[in-house]
């Protein structure tokens, strides 16, 4: 039996063991998959913090149940550590690390390669190791296959490195890591056949393409996608205030239409984990080439720009009606980068507050699943307020910019002196109402 067979036929068995380098937002969801299909499964991170609550049981995701970890850990399908040796025993490795990028624009893979060389010292014939952080087509083959070929390892042969995109949404009930469909490319075929025969032991629907390459640029695929579709309904906002009209009309009527048109609403700018950074990582890549993808620069231009136009609208706002922004008391409504969660990476939130700051405003903020915030480049630090209806009562101005579902607006219209709503939040609540303006 060749390598890859015993290796396939140990996945396909489960008695592989397995394990997940990174265990944040997307690498502890999949050691729970894999170890609720049945695997023994090692999550590996330099945070002792997650380690020790993970090995008490304990989950630090929301998207994870406490329950869940708990019944892992105590049938010993799930356990933590800092230590990277225990890689020598494992069969299967997935790399599960942030991909962000640097203050210059550039790709931060410091990650990748901190991952990659913490686990080549222990590579060896029979593993299978995936890659499935964010970034730009050929990091798989030029930077993880070099770290880890060699020394009698030789990829397709006896080491198999394949890529793997994930697709987490934070906050989702309907899709999530188990059924949402998996994209797998590996760096030759055997290598697909083995990562591909690995993951459909957990996952619903494996989808399987030609290369680590084609797998990279279906991720950045997707989320340009969103990222440009972002870009114009925000221009469209823009557009629709300079003619006076309603753009949250304008879409909802355009979204009548049953084919031939996606819905995309306006905001403050984007966040998140992917959205604003992986389209930049194509872009980044593609100047090697001499090519200039001016789609997602252009996109990015209008995005990044929001959080000054909606403060410049609430300014605008403020001045018909009398009120001076600065020196004004300004409640901020929201701090993660979306509903419901309480991830603030790549907040428009953290940019809205800076400016508003920075204008002389009074800045307060409210987020029932964020106590505290900082701005790592300025260096402000916040505390949630707690009381929320009654800061919104204290306040000159109050401006959604999360529109959280435990939010009570019809209190807030209600309320407040001065609502500005970047995510049509207030709703039917706004119309006809002289204190609310709408993006």
């Amino acid at each position: 039996m060749t390598t890859k067979d015993s290796l396939i036929q140990k996945l396909q068995d489960k008695t592989a063991e397995i394990a997940i380098l990174g265990l944040g937002y997307v690498g502890l969801p999949l050691a729970v998959v894999f170890g609720e299909a049945g695997f023994k499964v090692t999550g590996i991170d330099p945070d002792t913090r997650k380690v020790d609550l993970l090995n008490k049981g304990e989950s630090y995701i929301p998207d994870v149940k406490t329950e869940t970890v708990a019944a892992l850990v105590k049938s010993g399908h799930l356990k933590a550590t800092s230590d990277f040796s225990v890689l020598k025993d494992m069969d299967a490795v997935s790399i599960c690390v942030p991909t962000p990028l640097r203050k210059t624009g550039d790709p931060d893979l410091s990650f990748i390669v901190s991952a990659t060389e913490g686990l080549a010292p222990y590579a060896h014939p029979g593993m299978v190791v995936v890659l499935e952080s964010s970034t730009y087509p050929g990091t798989t083959r030029e930077m993880v296959l070099p770290r880890l070929e060699g020394n009698g390892l030789k990829v397709g042969e006896n080491l198999f490195i394949a890529f793997s995109p994930e697709r987490v949404d934070p906050g989702r009930e309907d899709w999530t890591t188990k059924n949402t469909p998996k994209v797998v490319g590996g760096i030759t075929e055997d290598c697909s056949d083995v990562a591909t025969a690995w993951y459909e032991q957990a996952l619903d629907t494996v989808i399987r393409v030609s290369t680590s390459e084609a797998a990279e640029m279906a991720k950045l695929l997707e989320n340009t996608f969103r990222m440009i579709n972002i870009g114009l309904v925000n221009e469209l906002a823009i557009m629709c205030e300079r003619l006076g009209v309603d753009v949250w009309e304008v879409i909802d009527a355009a979204a009548s239409k049953p084919f031939g048109f996606m819905k995309f609403t306006p905001g403050p700018g984007l966040g998140g984990h992917c959205i604003p950074i992986d389209p930049l990582y194509l872009s980044w890549k593609m100047k090697a080439f001499n090519y200039n993808a001016r789609f997602i620069e252009l996109a990015s231009e209008i995005n990044t720009n929001m959080p000054r136009y909606v403060v410049h609208r609430m300014l605008e706002a403020m001045n018909d009606r009398g009120i001076l922004l600065k020196g004004s008391k300004v409640l901020v409504l929201g701090a993660a980068y979306k509903p419901d969660i309480d991830d603030v990476r790549e907040s428009p939130a953290l940019d809205v507050i800076g400016l508003l700051r920075k204008k002389g405003a009074q800045v307060e903020y409210h987020d029932p699943y964020i106590p505290h915030i900082h701005h790592e480049y300025d260096g402000w630090k916040m505390d949630s307020v707690k009381d929320m209806l009654q800061s919104v009562r204290e306040a000159d101005a109050v401006i959604i910019v999360t529109n959280h579902k435990d939010y009570d607006y019809a209190a807030v219209v209600r309320d407040a002196k001065f609502v500005f709503d970047t995510r049509n939040a207030t709703g039917k609540f706004a119309k006809g109402n002289e204190k609310v303006v709408r993006l």
